[in-house]
This record gives C-alpha cells, sequence and structure tokens, in this order.
C-alpha cells in the first residue's frame, strides 16, 4: 500500500493493516520463477521434440511441421487435464504452465468438463470460453492492431504515404 493511502487510514487500519502483512504468507519467488521456467521449458522442449518427429518420419519441413506440433501439444494438454493430471503440473508451476498453448487449452478442456452435466450447448458452449474469451478476444484485437501499424509502416517506408 502507498504511503498516502496509509496516511489516510484511521490508527485501528493501520494496526489491522501491520496486523494482515505479519500474517501473509511468505511466497518463495525466486523458486516459483525457477519451477515455471522449468515447466515452460519443458512445454517447449517436447514441442520441440514433437517437430523433429513430424520432421524425420513424416518428411514436413521446418515450416510445415508447427502447425502439427502445436495440435499434438493441445491433445495432450486436454488429455493431461481430462485425466487429471494437468492441474498438479500446474499448481506446482504456476504460470510455467499456463503460459504456453497448452495452458490455454487447458482452460477450455477444463470448463468444458465442469459444465458438461449442464449440456452441450447450454453448459459446454456457453461455458467454454468464459475463461479464454478474454485471451481470444484481447489476442485478435492485438493480432489486428499490430497488423495495423505493419501496414502503415510498411507504406511509408514505401513512400505511399
Amino acid at each position: 500500500m502507498s504511503d498516502k493511502k496509509k496516511k489516510k487510514l484511521t490508527s485501528v487500519q493501520q494496526k489491522y493493516h501491520v496486523f494482515a502483512k505479519g500474517r501473509e504468507p511468505h511466497r518463495p519467488l525466486l523458486w516459483n520463477c525457477v519451477k515455471a521456467f522449468l515447466v515452460g521449458g519443458t512445454i517447449c522442449l517436447i514441442g520441440q521434440c514433437i517437430s523433429w518427429f513430424y520432421m524425420t518420419y513424416f518428411d514436413f519441413t521446418e515450416k510445415t511441421a508447427g502447425d502439427p506440433t502445436v495440435a499434438t501439444l493441445i491433445f495432450i494438454a486436454i488429455l493431461l487435464t481430462g485425466l487429471g493430471m494437468y492441474d498438479h503440473i500446474g499448481r506446482w508451476a504456476g504460470a510455467g504452465s499456463a503460459i504456453p498453448v497448452t495452458g490455454f487449452a487447458n482452460t477450455i478442456a477444463s470448463a468444458a468438463i465442469d459444465y458438461r452435466s449442464e449440456g452441450y450447448v447450454l453448459g459446454v458452449g456457453g461455458n467454454m470460453f468464459k475463461l479464454a474469451g478474454s485471451v481470444i478476444v484481447f489476442g485478435v484485437f492485438s493480432a489486428f492492431v499490430v497488423a495495423l501499424i505493419k501496414t502503415v509502416w510498411l507504406t511509408w517506408l514505401q513512400g505511399g504515404v
């Protein structure tokens, strides 16, 4: 809390703030960062191995192996979510399991599993993108803004503006 806000607190509120701060659990920031790095890096390493597999055994190029690699990682993440294993990985790794595409697949699959009892249309279809919907919206919007900036920039560089 900033010093300006602390000055506006009453003495009872300030005592409670000190009391609550003393009882707040210590978060091992460095260890959490190491765990996130290890798990996120391992997911990326698995993705690279899958990509090499597709390039070696199915004659994909480096450019064309990306789509089946991502699809395979999504399938694995949904399978682990359905078996209840991805939650354990996520609890241990934190953001390391949430940031890659597998974390996105986990959020959609876990919402679909949670609401399946309400039916396919209103339950699964209506609630599946509640958590991931904002990611999709901001991802599409960000892609639009970046493409717009790139188009204007390239047009300007070519002397069109």
